[in-house]
């Protein structure tokens, strides 16, 4: 526990001032972490610095060189390298290395550039008794400090008063959790009481005890005490920082939680050095390869000891030993000898080429106009260059919901009242067809307090309003009435809605537009516009929502006096309280509903009573007795709400889509075809989270199963899990393959004793064996352990993929992380490896760019080593004909060209712009991106093929030019067997060779490509010849040795007919391969090539209708405690403007049917017409007998 305590600025001790000298204070708030009461001055502990600083980059000025030099030094190769470079003493490798520094010095500028701006904020702070503007960075814990409307929250504040009425302020926190609805905080009344006056301010001397930092954004618990007394502090009474303030004029708060404290820091996790699995294989290649150079090197090193003792005397007549220079000191200035001139097998040049490869595919991303969302102007964008590949290997994605799956936005869809069902648009037959965006609207033009942004295509229901059908009045008027929306009015006849959940405020709008309009609340009462009157009822009680019994009501009396109970909530608890006369509507309403659900739209039931007056009287009593009880409160609370709930009348159903993002089914379905597996980790309760599992394709009616974990211990969990893998039938088969689709659905609680040792490797074999997991109500904390989990035990690539802060500590544990940028917020973009508007950007991230980068760099690597291994293996042979000499086999110059001119461009064209298939067929054939997560492009195994390859390649380079042209002579008699002469004819067969070669590994030719490989065999030729010629020997004969023999060899048709043999044998077994290959066993790659046509573009997807055997989602993302709120007044605002009715005509003349009013229907049926052997309902009655002037 911390403890804070804050002492008035005037009246302090000397005692206190000398030790203020310690840190900086402008409160004076002294802070312990000794977990007790600050008894004295002398118990504060200074190790706090309290800055509120951030920082999210790796390195600093004077930390980069160390810190990255270690990273860098994770590759075993560069330490390989660093051994050469002090061996050889080769300035050029020293200069090359400095190349793999700058993207790290790229991205640590970009992150300090972006701490530095957040860092450099301004914000209001309380010093020496009056605000000063002060930055970001300087504000400490104790800091008094004003915030103002639209303001960014500084750091983790207890909120002391704001301009609202009750101290009330509103919170968005889209940048915590990706939620764009408005929260509300609340003050303590002692501290509300300070209000804006600076002095009382500065007088504070509260004492606040609080938990230690922590990654919990909805939890927070402390104490304050303050004039003698204690009050308790929670999450409500916080703001944290990464919110924003909103329709809130001012508010003052005391600064708890400063930088790295912040709960939103706190949850962004520990960067950590990715590297793709690539570089993983990598650095076990490299190994096996060090292994390999060093066998080679001792093996010729043996070679030339004996060739010493059994060849070299016959030498020594013209080159005589230096004294001491025995065999063995020869053998062993060999191997060092061979250590460098066989380097070649791992240039350096292979990494610089790696990295030029990931900048060139991450500039595709960031050019890539079809992942620009042209909406919020956001391309996409490569927030590192190191992972590229990796995006070609996913196999899990951890994807949030809120703002990444869906756009945390409600629409009025589609009801049913009275059994008719409204919603949909039907054609002049009847038929029902499509909505789209060019289907005509409703016209709400009657209605002037309307909201403009409500659209709705179904005429019918409209007409049914103004035709003042009773029941659809009673159901817009329950809309209107139970709630706890708040509405606002800062001009005559513009509405907003406050609403603490998207959902409330979705249906109190459609009330609105349909001609029930919220206007305004006090604690008692409850003022709506019906019909263009404006009337007002009585609150009498609100009993409020809470997760057992999802349901709310509210207790009103109508102007006339009458008495009724209002209630929504989930159809299955509902129809356990509606009256036995309601049965048939029941019947037809539950078809309705399973349509509704079966479109993945979110559901509500709506029922009423009529209460009698008497009867209130005394369970109002019975209430206020039980809401005053010290014991057993709860309970005897949801006794009497049993009580009264009970006999209702159904009046119908509503239908709220929860939009998902565009391209969200579609999305989600490609990806499952690419066998890639996606888990859901969302922070709503389980009924929201399973409708959008059902809504985007995640879960569907055709799987066998979904499995429901709810256990509430670690043995039940595990006793839940087993008996969902055993005793339904699944059986585990190799690699997870289930006979069956499944689906998996847990709870956070549940979810943190799957995660417990005992119990995870259980919870992780059931889940790998489902298609699609949903984790509900899950933490930050909660989601990196899922992750971490998959990642510990499954040999897999995972991807994270979020929107808020509290998706960061996911985004940072994944092999890959995602941000999705926007109106949500940027913290987990910042935290990201790859951003972008969209969810359905990302197929195209992994199905195109990631296919095509993981393609492309496999390509490149199994080149690349084939090229040098080729080219080094030919010294290996040369070695046994030259006694171990280390003599090399080509021409110094060639050696140097070779990496850095002669095969360069081609292979970085080919790593660049080579594609298997376009886009279009990658979208068509999402299993092109299966043999990714087989790593079927490039393995240890690939690998050791390629060796194998270039180890033929490499004889036949050397023993058909050496037997070409032993004892060989030229046209005129004279000789060409000289050293010159082989190492050209080597070097040039050898060039051919691997050009041809590179020519067979591309799939995709374009004009830069051909250039590239062309213009490689022109450079080559002339190079050598220019080198080859008489005025560069003259000008430094030491350097250019080779004097014609270019022109000498070349000319010669001998030559050019060796050259082409040795290119044919080089390439002709890789051709017969791949010939049966793709005759026998063709790949998923091979089919789709040999397509002849380009495939069709995607046909156009209709709505798709059907049933659903679930029960009927429930849409009503409420939280409890709200009621309370309301009617205690807390949650009001200033009085409303005072405002007429905002209708052009009052009274029921306003709203005479006229047009499709007056009878007329496209389908050309009866616009009221009630559904046949349906009871009529007690409204229907009491309209009829008891008040005709309804």
């Amino acid at each position: 526990m911390n403890s804070y305590k804050h002492s008035p600025q005037s009246g302090t001790s000397c005692l206190s001032q000398r030790l203020t000298q310690h840190v900086k204070q402008k409160g004076k708030f002294y802070f312990s972490t000794c977990g007790c009461l600050v008894w004295d001055l002398f118990q504060v502990q200074f190790c706090n610095s309290g800055t509120n600083a951030i920082k999210t980059s790796k390195y600093n000025l004077f930390t980069f060189l160390p810190l990255n030099l270690f990273e860098q030094f994770q590759r075993i190769a560069n330490a390989y390298f660093l051994f050469l470079l002090v061996l050889q003493v080769r300035e050029t490798n020293a200069h090359t290395c400095l190349q793999l520094l700058v993207d790290d010095m790229f991205d640590t500028f970009n992150r300090h550039r972006s701490d530095n701006q957040v860092n450099n904020r301004k914000v209001e702070v309380l010093i020496d008794r009056k605000l000063q503007s002060m930055k970001w960075m300087d504000v400490q814990v104790g800091d008094i400090i004003k915030l103002e409307n639209n303001h960014f929250v500084t750091a983790d504040l207890l909120l002391l008063s704001s301009s609202e009425p009750l101290n009330l302020v509103y919170i968005e926190t889209a940048e915590l959790d990706g939620e764009t609805n408005l929260k509300v905080r609340q003050a303590l009344p002692v501290t509300g009481d300070l209000g804006d006056d600076i002095e009382k301010l500065a007088d504070f001397d509260g004492k606040v005890r609080c938990e230690p930092p922590n990654n919990r954004l909805d939890r927070f618990t402390g104490t304050l005490t303050y004039t003698g007394q204690k009050y308790a502090l929670d999450n409500e009474k916080i703001l944290l920082r990464g919110c924003t303030l909103r329709n809130t004029e001012w508010c003052f708060g005391l600064v708890v939680f400063g930088g790295p404290e912040t709960k939103l820091m706190q949850n962004c996790g520990k960067s950590t050095f990715k590297r793709t699995s690539i570089d993983r294989l990598m650095n076990v290649l490299v190994l096996c390869i060090f292994g390999f150079l060093a066998f080679m090197c001792t093996v010729l090193a043996i070679g030339n000891f004996f060739w010493e003792l059994n060849e070299g005397s016959h030498f020594t007549a013209f080159l005589p030993r230096q004294d001491g220079n025995s065999a063995a000191f020869s053998a062993f200035l060999t191997f060092w000898s061979y250590v460098i001139i066989l380097n070649t097998v791992v240039p350096i040049s292979l990494y610089v080429s790696v990295e030029i490869i990931r900048l060139g595919n991450s500039f595709y991303i960031d050019w890539d106009r079809k992942m620009y969302y042209a909406r919020s102007d956001t391309p996409a964008e490569a927030r590192t260059t190191t992972l590229n590949e990796e995006l070609g290997q996913i196999k899990y994605i951890f994807s949030d919901k809120t703002g990444t799956l869906t756009q945390n936005i409600m629409t009025f869809n589609k009801c049913s009242i009275n059994g008719k069902c409204y919603g949909d648009v039907c054609d002049y037959m009847g038929q029902r067809i499509e909505i789209t965006q060019k289907t005509e609207r409703v016209d709400f033009s009657f209605n002037p307090l309307a909201d403009p942004r409500f659209v709705f295509h179904d005429h019918s229901l409209v007409e049914a309003v103004k035709l003042e059908t009773p029941e659809v009045h009673t159901f817009f008027r329950l809309l209107a009435l139970c709630h706890t929306v708040m509405a606002e009015e800062k001009k005559e006849g513009e509405l907003f809605y406050q609403a603490q959940s998207p959902d409330e405020g979705a249906l109190v709008t459609a009330a609105r537009n349909f001609g029930f309009v919220f206007r305004s609340r006090t604690p008692d009462s409850v003022s709506i516009v019906e019909m263009g009157q404006q009337r007002s009822y009585e609150l009498l009680a609100i009993l409020d929502f809470n997760n057992v019994r999802k349901r709310m009501s509210v207790i009103v009396r109508s102007p006339e006096g009458k008495l009724s109970l209002y209630c929504k909530g989930a159809d299955t608890i509902v129809y356990e309280r509606l009256h036995q006369s309601c049965s048939k509507l029941m019947d037809v309403t539950t078809e309705h509903l399973n349509e509704f659900a079966g479109e993945g739209l979110r559901t509500l039931a709506l029922a009423y009573k009529d209460l009698d007056e008497d009867y209130f009287t005394q369970w109002k009593q019975r209430h206020h007795e039980a809401s005053t009880a010290l014991d057993d409160r709860e309970s005897k609370l949801d006794q009497l709400y049993e009580e009264i709930e009970n006999d209702l009348l159904l009046l119908g159903a509503t239908a709220i889509e929860d939009k998902l993002q565009d391209g969200v089914p579609q999305t989600i379905e490609q990806l499952a075809k690419a066998d890639i597996k996606i888990w859901v980790l969302t922070g709503d309760k389980q009924e929201t989270a399973e409708n959008i599992g059902y809504a985007c394709n995640l879960l569907r009616e055709e799987m066998n199963e979904v499995f429901i974990i709810s256990g509430n211990s670690p043995e039940d969990v595990q006793a839940e899990l087993r008996s969902e893998t055993l005793a339904k039938g699944v059986k585990a088969i190799t690699d997870e393959v289930v006979n069956g689709e499944y689906g998996l659905v847990i709870s956070g609680h549940s979810l943190a004793y799957a995660l417990e040792r005992s119990v995870e490797l259980e919870f992780l074999r059931t889940a790998c064996m489902c298609k699609s997991v949903i984790c509900c109500r899950v933490t930050p904390l909660q989601k990196a352990q899922v992750v971490e989990l998959v990642k510990k035990y499954k040999q897999v690539v995972t991807l994270a993929i979020g929107d808020g802060a509290n998706d960061v500590s996911m985004i940072k544990a994944a092999h890959i992380g995602v941000g999705i940028s926007g109106q949500e917020g940027m913290q987990a973009v910042l935290s990201s490896d790859y951003s972008f508007a969209q969810f359905c950007f990302l197929q195209r991230l992994l199905l195109v760019h990631g296919r095509w980068s993981y393609l492309r760099m496999c390509k490149f690597l199994r080149y690349f080593f084939y090229k040098n291994f080729t080219f080094t293996f030919v010294h290996f042979w040369y070695a046994f004909f030259c006694g171990f000499s280390a003599q090399t086999v080509y021409d110094q110059w060639f050696i140097t060209l070779y990496n850095l001119v002669y095969t360069a461009l081609p292979v970085l064209g080919m790593s660049l712009f080579d594609q298997d298939v376009n886009d279009v067929w990658s979208f068509q054939h999402p299993q092109l991106y299966i043999p990714g997560h087989l790593n079927l492009y490039f393995s240890k195994k690939a690998f050791f093929k390629c060796a194998l390859h270039s180890c033929y390649s490499s004889l036949v380079l050397f023993f058909i030019p050496y037997a070409a042209m032993q004892d060989t002579v030229r046209g005129d008699g004279k000789d060409v067997a000289d050293y010159q002469s082989f190492a050209l004819l080597t070097q040039t067969c050898l060039l051919f060779a691997v050009s041809i070669q590179l020519g067979l590994e591309m799939s995709y030719w374009t004009a830069v490509n051909t250039i590239f490989v062309l213009g490689s065999l022109v450079m080559y030729f002339a190079v050598t010849f220019t080198m080859y010629s008489n005025g560069m020997f003259l000008m430094l004969p030491s350097a250019f040795p080779f004097i014609g023999t270019a022109r000498n060899s070349l000319n010669q048709p001998n030559i050019w007919l060796t050259i082409l043999l040795t290119s044919l044998l080089c390439v002709l077994p890789v051709v017969t391969f791949r010939f049966l290959l793709i005759q026998l066993c063709p790949t998923i790659n091979d089919k789709v090539r040999q397509a002849k046509a380009t495939p069709p573009p995607p046909p156009r997807r209709a709505r798709i209708r059907r049933t659903s055997s679930r029960r009927s989602g429930y849409a009503f993302s409420h939280a409890q405690g709200y009621g309370d709120l309301v009617t205690s007044g807390r949650f009001l605002r200033r009085p409303a403007v005072s405002r007429s009715s905002g209708f052009a005509h009052t009274g029921r003349t306003g709203f005479s049917p006229m047009g499709r009013s007056a009878g007329y229907s496209p389908t050309g049926r009866p616009q009221n017409a009630r559904v046949s052997d349906v009871e009529a309902t007690s409204l229907q009655m009491y309209r009829t007998i008891t008040d005709p002037a309804l």
